[in-house]
């Protein structure tokens, strides 16, 4: 009788230990999963400047709105806007190809790409630094129409002064070419 009760005191200890993997593995799991931001994400730059203190920016001759052009290692700056509603100057002949912003934008500091873990992450390097109604701008951030009822992508119109000459990370809600992809 006592080598049963030995067994069976066994039998149950091992069981309960090859289950106790089981059951801390996911919550070990949980603790540990970390966003990667190493994607190669979207750039533009200055393309024109225009009326009353505007810039046109988009990707030029490299921005990849498909895959990203910019491995997520570069520091660059992010490309910011405050989308507070001002109507386009005149002067300006807006598309889908070339919308207004609605706003203006700015650069932010140098930042990592595999620091953009995720959109918020970029809107917080824009609120951060420029305040709270900034965020990072987005390649469909164009818009026009009579009312600006229409937008459209691949570049746009802002008040702003940015430097011609450097590329800067632009989000694309549509694709998978952010370094958080």
């Amino acid at each position: 009788m006592n080598r049963i009760k030995r067994f069976t005191a066994v039998a149950a200890a091992t069981a309960v230990a090859a289950l106790a993997p089981l059951t801390a593995a996911p919550a070990a799991q949980a603790t540990t999963t970390t966003v990667t931001a190493n994607h190669p994400g979207l750039t533009w730059e200055v393309l024109n400047y225009g009326p009353s203190g505007t810039v046109q920016v988009g990707g030029g001759a490299t921005g990849d709105a498909y895959n990203g052009d910019t491995p997520a290692w570069n520091s660059l700056p992010v490309l910011c806007l405050n989308q507070d509603y001002r109507p386009a100057p005149a002067g300006l002949t807006l598309a889908f190809h070339n919308g207004w912003a609605l706003g203006a934008v700015e650069l932010s500091r140098p930042v990592k790409g595999t620091d953009l873990t995720s959109p918020e992450a970029a809107d917080t390097v824009c609120r951060t630094q420029f305040g709270r109604y900034w965020r990072q701008a987005e390649f469909h951030d164009g818009h026009y129409g009579d009312n600006y009822q229409w937008t459209g992508g691949w570049t746009f119109w802002a008040s702003g002064n940015l430097p011609k000459g450097v590329r800067f990370w632009t989000h694309i809600n549509d694709q998978n070419a952010n370094p958080w992809n």
